[in-house]
């Protein structure tokens, strides 16, 4: 089996470390590479003379040793509490921007998932959200990535998996591997959900629907009409906290998707904010 390859961000806050168990508890019985990533910047005084450039290489060297100081812990921690023999850790401290690092370890390590949380150290869900995990999912647009809630605790499965479609795009193989990858290891039961308009689909989404059951035909899975009512966002959280059990929400995002031209509403950001349960995007650029 090939290994997986996970970057797991952190600025060493609680929900980052959230995250981080999130993703041992899902992984802990598959091989894997894990990358715990902490990026950071000296903001540039604008000032140039020789005491400015002095005192920005002090406060750099601090930082970098703060990084470097605050990982190893982190690392110590994962290794008291993760023995699996085939799970590796490997330390990253950047200076750079959180996006930039990203996208450079993605690339460099041939990254499967970025797993982090949803609030940084601040509290302050939104402007972390804004800053951080938002735009990652945004930006990092060539490699999963599952925003995972400050208090959500995983119990190391995933029982069922929401994909919401707008059915607006003939799906390939490989722009579900991620989802039918988690299928398959958990045997997860995959609710496909189409939000928007109940009166009937159009030959193109028809052909969407077509594609997607062809895809999935090896996966136990159900098809979901569900009116948008409020908001495309309602609708999702509606059957989240319905009867299912559902243990990640899944949207795939193609340039500017049928969510905005539904409801003109950025779903994407709204659910990483209010979602109870983890949020898998999956980004295909167009």
């Amino acid at each position: 089996m090939k290994k997986k390859r996970v970057i797991l961000p952190t600025d060493f806050s609680k929900n980052a470390w959230n995250a981080v168990t999130y993703a041992l508890s899902i992984f802990k019985n598959t091989p894997c590479d894990f990358f715990i990533l902490n990026a950071y910047q000296v903001g540039a005084s604008g000032l140039s003379t020789k005491m400015a450039g002095a005192n920005s290489t002090r406060l750099y060297n601090l930082i970098k040793e703060e990084s470097e100081r605050e990982l190893a812990a982190v690392l110590e921690k994962v290794q008291t509490m993760d023995s699996h023999p085939e799970h590796t850790f490997k330390t990253l401290s950047i200076a750079d921007s959180l996006v930039n690092a990203i996208g450079k370890v993605v690339y460099r390590e041939e990254v499967d998932y970025v797993i982090m949380g949803t609030t940084g150290a601040s509290g302050l869900k939104e402007v972390f959200m804004g800053s951080n995990t938002y735009k990652i999912i945004k930006e990092i647009d060539f490699c999963p990535v599952i925003a995972v809630p400050a208090d959500y605790e995983s119990e190391g499965n995933i029982k069922s998996i929401l994909l919401a479609t707008g059915y607006d795009h003939i799906f390939e193989a490989y722009e579900l591997q991620p989802i039918l990858s988690l299928a398959k290891h958990f045997n997860s039961k995959l609710y496909m959900a189409h939000v928007g308009d109940l009166e009937g689909l159009s030959a193109e989404q028809q052909a969407s629907q077509d594609a997607l059951k062809n895809l999935l035909s090896d996966i136990d899975f159900e098809i979901v009409e569900v009116d948008k009512e409020v908001s495309v966002t309602h609708s999702i959280q509606k059957m989240v906290d319905g009867d299912q059990e559902i243990d990640m929400v899944v949207m795939i995002n193609h340039g500017r998707g049928f969510f905005e031209r539904l409801t003109r509403e950025p779903v994407i950001k709204k659910v990483s904010f209010n979602s109870r349960v983890p949020f898998l995007v999956i980004d295909l650029f167009e």
